[in-house]
């Protein structure tokens, strides 16, 4: 029923990472896709990949575990998980954290997101998640809401998602 990973961390075999075997590696906490998204890359990947890491956050607090995963302007994979911590505020959001490996790794452009959350409500960014995914993404960008069976309960623009944002532009960065 399961599989063993790389770090050791059971993944779902029936919701394993499609391409696992030859096109992505595990680097401290990320996962990276080697090969562009047109060769090895489709929807139903990105909705494994945040489904399959949902099941590695730390969430002993509020037990709410979220998983999230994004391509980046190349069509590399990246992954984050909520890690939770004992100083509340000091937490990490799936977002952040899929974030940052794509940054740790030279990406600066979002393409895709998938968040998978628990149950049949959509797992919405945060209001901060939503203000660091628009660093990285452009208005139109599609964020795709999953539960664990990898059913699509909402997908929102992040224009939608956060109107009127503030952005790099507004500092002349852009």
């Amino acid at each position: 029923m399961y599989r063993e990973y790389r770090h050791g961390a059971p993944v779902p075999s029936s919701r394993s990472l499609p391409c696992c075997s030859f096109a992505i590696r595990s680097d401290r906490g990320f996962i990276r896709q080697d090969k562009p998204r047109e060769a090895a890359m489709s929807d139903d990947t990105l909705i494994d990949a945040a489904i399959a890491v949902r099941t590695r956050a730390y969430a002993p607090y509020s037990r709410f575990l979220v998983g999230a995963a994004l391509h980046d302007a190349d069509g590399h994979l990246f992954i984050g998980c909520n890690t939770e911590n004992a100083a509340y505020p000091e937490g990490i959001c799936a977002e952040g954290g899929a974030i940052s490996a794509m940054v740790a790794a030279g990406g600066r452009r979002i393409a895709d997101l998938v968040i998978c959350g628990g149950g049949d409500r959509p797992c919405a960014p945060c209001g901060g998640c939503r203000q660091k995914i628009r660093e990285f993404g452009a208005p139109g960008l599609r964020i795709r809401m999953v539960n664990p069976s990898g059913d699509v309960l909402l997908v929102r623009t992040l224009a939608e998602l956060l109107p009127d944002a503030f952005g790099p532009e507004d500092l002349g960065a852009a």
